[in-house]
């Protein structure tokens, strides 16, 4: 475990020091409500990148990192060749693409389902095919969605605790629960804890 979290560090910090000078792309959403650190945001649709990994919470995103930066860094059935960027330091086949933000991280069956959101000027007939047939393509309705940021660690405890408190913040403001909790993730592992981004995103319905 010690190995894979070292390999994660290493390598997020390889991609975002290659990309101090460019700004990274977000998630588009309209805010809707607004108190304190809790909003309801509607999402525009867009297109993510997602890989399965059948391990425990916190080691899910190193696990798929990997995996899921070597296809955006080339290793799809683009026939573009294109250099890699840090750390892949090769050049091979195919199209790379920009990183994007938040890094999600949602639970299914037990597994945990991690994407990379594609960006906004990628359609489906545009998104390069992986050539790992663990990495699936796929396009995200709009939806609308209740959101609370924290910082701080990466911790199992932490994303529960946060997770908590907007669930009693959905059911006090009455709205209806209609989808999974997505854990988001906005900076490299060298940000200090007390200044990094994550959230907590949970399907509502529609504000009426």
């Amino acid at each position: 475990m010690l190995k894979r979290q070292a390999a994660f560090v290493i390598s997020l910090c390889s991609v975002f020091l290659s990309a101090t000078t460019m700004a990274t792309e977000e998630a588009e959403y309209t805010v809707l409500l607004k108190e304190e650190n809790s909003e309801v945001r509607l999402y525009e649709p867009h297109i993510v990148a997602e890989t399965v990994v059948d391990t425990e919470f916190e080691d899910a995103g190193s696990e798929a990192f990997g995996r899921l930066f070597k296809y955006i860094s080339g290793n799809n059935q683009s026939q573009q060749k294109i250099a890699m960027t840090a750390p892949v330091g090769q050049v091979a086949e195919g199209q790379e693409i920009d990183m994007t933000a938040p890094v999600g991280q949602t639970q299914v069956d037990g597994k945990w389902a991690v994407s990379f959101m594609m960006p906004g000027s990628y359609t489906m007939q545009t998104t390069p095919k992986p050539r790992d047939e663990r990495i699936t393509i796929r396009q995200v309705p709009e939806r609308t969605m209740a959101a609370i940021e924290y910082s701080g660690f990466w911790s199992k405890s932490s994303y529960q605790k946060n997770k908590s408190k907007l669930e009693e913040w959905i059911n006090k403001k009455g709205f209806i629960i209609q989808g999974k909790p997505v854990w988001a993730r906005y900076n490299p592992p060298f940000m200090p804890w007390f200044l990094r981004r994550n959230e907590v995103l949970i399907p509502i319905d529609h504000l009426q």
